[in-house]
């Protein structure tokens, strides 16, 4: 299809409204079930010491003033489900939300970092121009139509997200040793029905390949009419059985909601028409027949725009390429790639703190600095490690120690191998400081894993 012509072509604003409304709602949702469990106090106000990312060491949690940030979280997610002040809400929504994100990397998921993206990209689309509060107030600026480009960006951010978390499975632990699902399923021994099939070698093989191949193809069943249903019925069933087996929280839900985009509009109009019967909502104001149409400086902005925004999705995922090493043991580009639940790892770390001027050792407890989840995450990642020596030198500084030097006595077993040394003990990693850069006091991994 011509390019021009694509840009000029307009579709129904129903699913868009539609995704627009679940979207809001599920990560109200989500927000709420995070406050309510009282996650807020555990994950980011008890810690002493919280892991930043790189660049964005400024982030950090504000004390007690967290519980607002969350709060404005949450109040945005309602806004921009009802597309009240439908920009700022959204933004707004981005904002809190990638701060809460980025405020501790211990609690780094893969579907925070999808949402972060989602609402990212929601602010350069007309959500709220069709059945929403912003539609109902100025009916001027309420339209039935918009550029099919709007629905195709999230169709396209949600194949992206499938399609690469399907390439990530293309590697020898995955699909010939069946790791680490072999690990994980058979702990589910207690479930009804499935708990006798996940002690079989057999099951851990049929969900690692049968995962992979669903990763693959899903987006282009989605968009293939004649098997649509189909792979809807494949996208519960799949995310079910995710949310049975793993702790997860709201992303199966979130997946299985998003794939409705995908769906033709007359679908979603019937969604509608529910959801105004259940709150008598007159459907028929917002049915005007009228066509979004952009001005052109505007449009071909927001289509350059998102041009590079896909451009970089499309690229990001590869920066592994340019380091050495295995990716699994290094996780340098591991991060933001849609490698999901691809790895167990387990590892210990023992720092000893040398007063350079006395010569006097000890070893830290790190019981007394980090949470039990904190030191988990903190024991497998070479990041984490070299932030948390840095850390330690800053605290005993301040006690009085001159000249410090912090070492770390660092073992890891990755994907079912045995432990083996993962830092250069003898390196003093005060010497390195946190950067985009090959970390050189990783030692090697013995072994090889196969693949993307």
């Amino acid at each position: 299809m011509n390019i021009a012509r694509y840009l000029k072509k307009d579709t129904e604003a129903a699913p868009l409204a539609v995704f627009r409304i679940f979207f809001g709602l599920m990560m109200f949702g989500s927000i709420m079930r995070f406050w309510l469990n009282g996650w807020i106090e555990k994950l980011y106000i008890i810690p002493q010491f919280s892991f930043s990312y790189y660049g964005f060491e400024w982030v950090k949690p504000p004390g007690d003033l967290t519980y607002v940030i969350f709060g404005i979280c949450a109040l945005a997610s309602l806004a921009v489900a009802a597309g009240y002040r439908y920009r700022l809400s959204i933004i707004l929504f981005f904002l809190s939300f990638t701060y809460i994100e980025l405020m501790d990397k211990t609690t780094y998921l893969n579907h925070y970092y999808f949402i972060s993206l989602l609402s990212f990209l929601l602010i350069f689309l007309p959500a709220a121009k069709y059945y929403s509060v912003d539609a109902y107030r100025n009916p001027e600026n309420s339209v039935q139509r918009v550029p099919s480009w709007c629905i195709d960006s999230i169709k396209l951010l949600l194949g992206i997200v499938y399609f690469y978390a399907g390439l990530a499975k293309i590697n020898s632990d995955w699909l010939f040793r069946a790791m680490p699902l072999k690990i994980w399923l058979p702990s589910k021994y207690d479930l009804p029905l499935l708990g006798n099939i996940l002690q079989q070698e057999w099951a851990h093989y049929f969900f690692s390949w049968s995962g992979m191949i669903y990763d693959l193809t899903i987006p282009f069943l989605l968009l293939y009419k004649p098997t649509r249903w189909f792979a809807f019925l494949l996208v519960v069933i799949f995310h079910g059985l995710t949310r049975i087996l793993f702790p997860i929280g709201m992303f199966p839900f979130i997946m299985i909601v998003s794939s409705l985009i995908f769906f033709d509009a007359g679908l979603h109009h019937k969604i509608l028409e529910k959801i105004s019967a259940l709150f008598k909502i007159s459907k028929a104001r917002f049915d005007n027949a009228k066509i979004l149409i952009l001005p052109a400086q505007k449009r071909y902005f927001t289509v350059g725009f998102l041009v590079l925004f896909f451009t970089v999705q499309l690229l990001f995922p590869w920066r592994y390429l340019l380091y050495p090493g295995e990716l699994f043991w290094t996780e340098e580009g591991f991060r933001f790639s849609w490698r999901v639940m691809l790895m167990e790892k387990a590892g210990y770390a023992q720092f000893r703190v040398v007063d350079g001027k006395t010569g006097k050792t000890f070893y830290v407890n790190n019981g007394n600095f980090l949470t039990p989840f904190q030191e988990k995450q903190m024991s497998f990642q070479p990041d984490f490690i070299l932030q948390y020596a840095h850390f330690l030198a800053d605290h005993f500084e301040g006690q009085g120690f001159e000249h410090v030097e912090i070492y770390v006595d660092s073992h890891v077993a990755l994907n079912g191998r045995r432990s083996t040394p993962f830092i250069n003990p003898r390196v003093n990693l005060l010497e390195h400081k946190d950067s985009f850069e090959h970390k050189t006091f990783i030692l090697p991994f013995h072994d090889s894993i196969k693949g993307l």
